[in-house]
């Protein structure tokens, strides 16, 4: 027999607790351990006024951006709403069943104002970080450094030709942090070469056809992660050349040393970050062995001698030929950072490898970098055993930008501008960061007495 909905009259009162309602292995409560923002009100009151209408708690706002952030939750509108109607982000928050959620403009004003003049996000990646070398996370000997590109808020069918610059109406946010970052090496100042394309609402983000699809405009986010467990000690935001990110990388491991007193062993990364000048300041200036795969154009392809068959020789600085030969350098500096290395003209004449060595020329020379020494270490790391399990290792940090794009939905920036890449990328690696904790660092269990 079909039943009947049985209608009840209220109860007068409830018992309700968010407490008990939130389960045990809910992934916000495990990452609640780690939310350390109790210096935060200290940290913020410089920029707040003395008078007026108290503010919105910035402790709420923090802690709904990394809701928003650990569950891909892209729109601050949509962030509210999701606050305001599930209990477990209400617990999170703080807010009990009748706590008010403030509005989505208040993010954007605090954003563009208190947030960024106390670098208050940069502060908060590192506070998770210090409590990851705290859980004993981080080894510190092996780190990896990679980048990956986001695509821009800035729509490509409205590009302008790079050659004709910005419009002289162009006002925009993003264009004024644009013109104050012309300078900067990780940005405006990365390369001379004037983009194909530029985005009027976006001009820092890059013009780049990196992914072999169609052309974007995009900002790269770069890692520095531990490979222990995949930790990210460090991020930095640049645009999307290779130049920038071999100067995030700099940046990145020179700021873990400072800030974290973390000196690695060693550095893995591709070829990216291969070349002579990276390699030798890696190497001569940090002490730091390159499992960095060499980046080279020596190699020839009309089937004559390469630079690697011939042999150098470290006690007589020279050269030798596949015929034995010598070649000297007088020790002069081509461009400030090569030398090069020249054959008899006598013994290239007669030598009966002429057509497969110099078939042009009188005789042949070989270039080499002054960072040389460097680049080969790099070459014999690479040929080992603990190089191809470096090789193995750098999965890693791809995997963590698989992540960031999947299931953190930031496969696109939703924030413009120079600071906005940096806010979302430094909110993303807290939020990966917080996941990491949680997954690894076991919630402890109470036995009853």
């Amino acid at each position: 027999m079909m039943g009947h909905r049985q209608i009840e009259q209220a109860a007068l009162f409830y018992e309700f607790s968010l407490e008990r309602h939130v389960p045990p292995d809910h992934l916000l409560r495990s990452i609640d351990r780690f939310v350390e923002l109790s210096d935060l009100r200290r940290e913020l009151t410089p920029f707040y006024s003395s008078t007026g209408r108290p503010s919105i708690d910035p402790e709420l706002m923090i802690r709904m951006l990394i809701i928003g952030y650990c569950f891909g939750i892209r729109s601050e509108r949509r962030l509210c709403e999701e606050v305001h109607l599930n209990l477990a982000y209400r617990w999170f928050c703080r807010l009990g069943l009748n706590g008010p959620v403030p509005d989505h403009s208040t993010f954007s004003k605090n954003r563009h104002g208190r947030f960024r003049q106390s670098d208050l996000l940069r502060r908060l990646f590192e506070t998770v970080l210090q409590r990851c070398l705290r859980e004993g996370l981080v080894g510190g000997e092996v780190f990896a450094v990679d980048a990956s590109l986001i695509r821009a808020d800035a729509n490509r069918q409205k590009g302008i030709e790079g050659d004709k610059g910005l419009p002289p109406e162009a006002s925009a946010r993003a264009v004024g942090e644009y013109l104050t970052v012309l300078d900067d090496a990780a940005f405006g100042a990365a390369t001379e070469v004037t983009p194909k394309f530029i985005s009027p609402s976006d001009p820092a983000a890059r013009w780049t056809g990196a992914h072999g699809g169609q052309a974007f405009f995009g900002y790269s986010t770069n890692y520095l992660i531990d490979v222990d467990n995949a930790v990210i000690v460090d991020v930095e935001a640049t645009t999307a050349i290779r130049q920038a990110e071999v100067l995030a990388a700099k940046r990145m491991i020179e700021r873990s040393m400072q800030r974290l007193d973390l000196y690695p062993a060693k550095v893995i990364g591709d070829s990216a970050y291969g070349s002579a000048e990276m390699l030798g300041w890696l190497v001569y200036e940090h002490g730091i062995e390159p499992h960095v795969t060499v980046f080279g154009k020596s190699a020839r392809k009309d089937g004559t001698f390469s630079r690697e068959d011939f042999t150098y020789d470290h006690a007589g600085d020279v050269y030798y030929c596949p015929d034995g030969k010598m070649l000297t350098t007088t020790g002069s500096l081509l461009d400030g950072t090569t030398l090069r290395y020249r054959a008899s003209k006598y013994d290239c004449q007669a030598c009966r490898l002429k057509s497969r060595c110099c078939p042009k020329e009188p005789a042949r020379y070989v270039p080499r970098s002054i960072h040389e020494g460097a680049r080969d270490m790099a070459r014999h790391i690479a040929r080992s055993w603990e190089g191809r399990v470096s090789r193995r290792l750098r999965k890693k940090i791809e995997m963590l930008f698989a992540h960031l794009k999947r299931i953190l939905k930031l496969d696109r920036l939703r924030l413009r501008g120079p600071n906005g890449a940096r806010d979302e990328f430094l909110l993303a690696a807290t939020a990966q960061n917080l996941r990491k904790l949680a997954k690894l660092v076991p919630v402890p269990s109470f036995q009853p007495a």
